[in-house]
């Protein structure tokens, strides 16, 4: 079955998105930037598209990542122990 239609595996797949994208971003800061730089009178950059959602996710790694982490181990003790 697809990873779209088993809950299970859609949050496996969302927290593995999660985990890769803020490792990444801690590797290489400027990697989901698309190498925009802030204009004169601006404030933050525009991210969209993909690299603004990959950039979405590493931000919810970092400011999560007790939850993040937790959610991880439960997910695997799930995966070996109950499936």
């Amino acid at each position: 079955m697809s990873a779209i239609f088993d809950f299970s595996s859609l949050l496996t797949v969302l927290l593995l998105l999660i985990c890769t994208c803020a490792y990444l971003r801690d590797l290489r800061p400027t990697m989901f930037d698309g190498g925009q730089t802030l204009q004169p009178g601006e404030t933050r950059l525009k991210r969209t598209g993909v690299l603004g959602f990959f950039w979405k996710m590493s931000r919810i790694g970092e400011r999560l990542s007790p939850y993040v982490g937790a959610s991880c181990v439960v997910m695997a003790i799930n995966l070996l122990f109950l499936k």
